[in-house]
């Protein structure tokens, strides 16, 4: 399941082990919509993969802080460490940063 983040602690908690997932979106973001259920099916699908969304208005610090300028970005993490990025609802381009770091 897709967990959503509300603090920078709890951003901060979250990212610091294994391999993390976070989906930088909107609400009233489009693609972001679209690309949810995709997220949640890979979310059950890779069990060792840690998935969290992040909404850019009620945590702007945080999305300034990996300067996210676009929606949806995903944010690839390893050990607290950003290790790759997908900008944009790209479903297979997701997956294959998955695989890549499982």
């Amino acid at each position: 399941m897709v967990q959503e983040i509300n603090s920078a602690e709890e951003f901060d908690k979250a990212i610091a082990s294994g391999v993390v997932l976070v989906d930088f979106f909107a609400t009233w973001c489009g693609p972001c919509k679209m690309i949810a259920p995709v997220l949640d099916k890979f979310s059950k699908e890779y069990e060792q993969v840690s998935f969290y969304k992040v909404d850019v208005d009620k945590l702007s610090e945080v999305a300034a802080r990996f300067e996210i300028s676009a929606m949806p970005t995903f944010l690839f993490f390893q050990n607290g460490e950003v290790v790759s990025k997908v900008t944009g609802a790209n479903a297979a381009a997701i997956k294959q940063t998955i695989t890549k770091l499982i």
